[in-house]
């Protein structure tokens, strides 16, 4: 360990999030400090892909060795005491080639409460050193001075600039030129209200978001849009801390987010399931059947399939009994020399396309993700969890104290692009730029589709004739590096090797490491 303040690596969507990351550690931060103050800034740059009024995880690693703990500001169901005529209302469907085809619901009625604001906080006050002004001032600066249109960003709203951000006067004026078009990759972004609301987040904590003044000027326009989010809803939400859900794996103790959520859940089973592969750098024929295998035994028992939480809870627990037994979001990652790790997702969904009059804050369509939303987009009773992928993770290895902290956005992607990154980086010893760039494959299972699983697989990850013929499934090559197998972003602490972050080039991300002013894209 080090004396005088923490050195940090981060690892970020982009290079104005992982350059705040060292700020804050130059500024006396930790690596908390450091992966909220890039998640922040990264929550205020990429329209279309996360916002403000989104939900989270955090998983953090303490600085002191004590247990890692998830902080859940995930989405809740709003609508508390409503009259039953009031849902159902507001809402209509999008469907866009993004993702291989996906439908959306969008509209005033597609947003949840969101929750990520006060998870920050609890994080903040939880685990922080600097000062929570001090943890705003980049988001503010980004949304003063204007921030540019990134590529992730500007892909996404590509395809549905109009159907998702053109409907609404406020939003559709912010993203498009007078010529009505979508600005340009890398055009200069100003949102209005923007800064003024962040100040006010600066100065007052999250409390004008949940009961305040910005909190009503979310409700009154949404009451009169037909939403169903309320001041109620605000008031009343809470975040939650639990025990992170731990495995081990090559010498590593790693954390993740348990449930109800399945992200974490699913990915740690797939890990555990690997039970040591692949033995050395990339997979053999073998390794891969196994792979499939492993992705396929916990994708299919339907555990993302059960919109109750205790039913969640309890397939969960009979997913890791046998797994353990047998051997548009964003992601921040961040670790320090003192061995802390944060690890941070956050999503907005889709987005539902409203830009919220007075604040300058996006607001999500997290009811409208069909994938995880699957009694309707209004079918959950007020209050309650909405199901998650997310599964940001966080690592202390046993015989170093070193430190690892791992995520990545991209629905059930999330599962297997985590697992596959840290087999490769703990079992396999590639390196983490390695293990990220490495290609991937998804079994993607769609109970109700044709056919119901599938092997997805990047074009330079060559799949054995004899595994395909044994497994029996269909199988598709998708474009090298394709967004669809997540966006992982990874920073590592090493007594011996220092600090080390790397970001995925299927999302271009951005890595900094303390010492250098300049951050890195992928």
């Amino acid at each position: 360990m080090t004396s005088g303040r923490a050195r940090v690596a981060v690892a970020a969507p982009n290079d104005l999030g992982a350059l705040a990351g060292t700020r804050l550690a130059a500024e006396g931060g930790n690596a908390i400090d450091a992966a909220l103050a890039a998640v922040l800034v990264t929550m205020v740059s990429e329209p279309g892909l996360v916002s403000l009024a989104s939900g989270g995880y955090l998983t953090i690693q303490p600085p002191d060795g004590s247990d890692p703990v998830t902080i859940d500001g995930w989405v809740d169901m709003p609508g508390r005491g409503l009259p039953p005529e009031r849902f159902g209302r507001a809402v209509w469907d999008v469907r866009t080639p993004y993702g291989g085809d996906t439908t959306m619901t969008v509209g005033h009625g597609s947003v949840a409460t969101p929750g990520t604001l006060k998870a920050v906080e609890q994080a903040h006050r939880r685990f922080g050193r600097a000062p929570w002004a001090q943890v705003l001032g980049p988001a503010i600066e980004a949304a003063r001075e204007g921030f540019p249109l990134n590529q992730a960003s500007h892909y996404y709203l590509e395809y549905v600039h109009e159907d998702i951000y053109g409907w609404q006067p406020e939003s559709y004026a912010v993203l498009h030129d007078d010529e009505g078009r979508l600005l340009p990759r890398g055009a200069i972004v100003h949102v209005p209200d923007l800064v003024a609301s962040l100040e006010q987040i600066a100065a007052e904590g999250s409390e004008p978001f949940y009961r305040g003044d910005l909190a009503r000027l979310m409700a009154d326009d949404l009451a009169e849009h037909g939403g169903i989010l309320t001041l109620d809803d605000l008031a009343a939400y809470e975040v939650t801390e639990r025990p992170a859900l731990t495995v081990r794996q090559g010498g590593w103790r790693l954390a993740t987010n348990p449930g109800p959520a399945v992200g974490g859940v699913c990915m740690s089973a797939v890990l555990a399931l690997l039970d040591g592969r692949p033995v050395s750098g990339s997979w053999n024929a073998a390794e891969l059947a196994h792979l499939v295998r492993s992705q396929r035994e916990v994708l299919g028992v339907g555990i993302g399939e059960h919109d109750d939480e205790d039913e969640r809870v309890t397939l969960a627990r009979r997913v890791l009994d046998h797994a353990l037994g047998s051997a548009s979001t964003a992601h921040v990652s961040a670790v320090d020399d003192r061995g802390a790790a944060c690890a941070v997702t956050v999503s907005s969904g889709y987005g539902s396309g409203v830009l919220s009059p007075g604040t300058g804050i996006w607001l999500n369509n997290c009811l409208g993700e069909q994938e995880l939303v699957l009694n309707g987009v209004h079918g959950l009773r007020p209050g309650v969890r909405l199901n998650s992928n997310m599964a940001p993770t966080v690592g202390r290895r046993e015989c170093d104290g070193a430190v690892l902290a791992i995520g990545s956005p991209g629905s059930d992607r999330i599962v297997t692009a985590i697992a596959q990154v840290l087999a490769l980086h703990i079992n396999g010893g590639l390196d983490l730029a390695a293990a990220i760039a490495h290609p991937r494959l998804h079994v993607r299972v769609r109970n109700g589709q044709q056919p119901a699983v599938r092997i997805d697989h990047e074009e330079d990850l060559a799949l054995p004739a004899e595994l395909v013929r044994d497994l029996g499934l269909p199988t598709r090559s998708m474009h090298k590096h394709a967004m669809y197998f997540g966006g992982v972003g990874a920073a590592q602490w090493e007594p011996d090797g220092g600090l080390t972050a790397a970001a995925d080039p299927r999302r271009t991300g951005s890595v900094a490491v303390t010492g250098s002013n300049q951050a890195h894209s992928m």
